[in-house]
Parts: C-alpha cells; sequence; structure tokens
C-alpha cells in the first residue's frame, strides 16, 4: 500500500483530522496531484485557521500554478496567524516566501 492509500485508510477513523489531511495533501503534491491537495489545503485552513504549516504549502502549491494574487493572500493570512500564536519562525518562513514573491 502507498502512502497516499494508507493515509486515507487513517482518515476513514478520522475524516477531519487536519495532521493527516495535511500529510496527505503533501503526498498529492508529491505525486503532481495538485487539485486534491490544493482542495485539503483549503479545506483544513477554512476549519481550522490556526494550522499554520498548511498557508505556506498551499501558497507554493498556488505560485506553482500561477496565481500569484491569490498565493500572496494566502501568505499575508498565515503571516497573520502565526503573528497571532506567536509562531515567530513560521512567520519569517511565510514573509521570506511573500517577499520573494511579492519583489
Amino acid at each position: 500500500m502507498d502512502r497516499v492509500e494508507k493515509l486515507k485508510e487513517y482518515l476513514k477513523t478520522n475524516v477531519k483530522d487536519s495532521f493527516l489531511q495535511h500529510a496527505l495533501a503533501l503526498e498529492y503534491i508529491k505525486s503532481g496531484n495538485d487539485d486534491e491537495a490544493k482542495n485539503l489545503f483549503t479545506e483544513i485552513l477554512l476549519r481550522e485557521p490556526t494550522y499554520i504549516g498548511s498557508y505556506y504549502h498551499l501558497a507554493k502549491l498556488l505560485e506553482r500554478n500561477n496565481d500569484t494574487e491569490e498565493a500572496i493572500k494566502i501568505y499575508e493570512t498565515g503571516m497573520e496567524q502565526a503573528k497571532n500564536a506567536g509562531d515567530n519562525h513560521s512567520y519569517n518562513e511565510l514573509q521570506a516566501a511573500y517577499e520573494d514573491l511579492a519583489s
């Protein structure tokens, strides 16, 4: 059983587990399935806007798919959430990616 199938199995017992959904989204990215990854990241952030790691990966995905305007919005929201959480490491990561894209 590959990683995607394994994660889907785990999700059957806890459908709204953000950690498992995030891991599955990353596996989808690795396999080139950006649409499924985007859907999962979006679902996570709608349900749990404080799941900061998903902002970075969603924005990077959008950036790769030439959706610069939406990627910038996601970076900005992620920076705000990281700042509110006192998560300086994530804030700095998001800010660096944002500045690279916005410049």
